[in-house]
């Protein structure tokens, strides 16, 4: 058995590329448009890193979607979680649960999928702003 991917459906396509290719700095592996099924998909995977990937859906005909925290969240380990944290804060991002320790935060995309990053290897020492910074909605 192989993983292959984890699916996410969007709600506004380039909403959602802005967020995952543009502040979280994924790569657009594939896209291609279904137009019988009047769809599109996205394939995208951290640089270097093919074989773990998200499926981005985009269904063309408006839909309601609901329960995105019992999905759970996509979790990502980083080289440096300030820096990622604070890219993403640069492009507008929320972070809901800031790296305090060092170690662990959250975001939500446009879709209110939670992901989750973590300081690969040991946790970096506290620092500003992040220490300060309070938890925003839930993650």
């Amino acid at each position: 058995m192989k993983y292959l991917h984890t699916m996410v459906r969007v709600t506004d396509l380039d909403a959602s590329l802005r967020f995952y290719r543009d502040a979280l700095g994924l790569d657009v592996i594939a896209s291609k448009e279904y137009e019988a099924g009047r769809f599109t998909l996205v394939y995208l995977a951290a640089p270097g890193d093919e074989q773990a990937q998200v499926e981005l859906t985009y269904n063309w005909d408006a839909e309601t979607y609901t329960g995105g925290r019992n999905f759970g969240h996509l979790a990502y380990a980083v080289d440096d979680i300030y820096a990622t944290c604070q890219r993403l804060a640069d492009h507008g991002v929320v972070i809901n649960r800031p790296p305090r320790d060092g170690h662990m935060a959250f975001v939500r995309s446009p879709d209110n999928i939670s992901i989750e990053f973590l300081q690969a290897g040991k946790p970096l020492p506290p620092a500003e702003p992040w220490v300060s910074m309070p938890n925003v909605g839930s993650w």
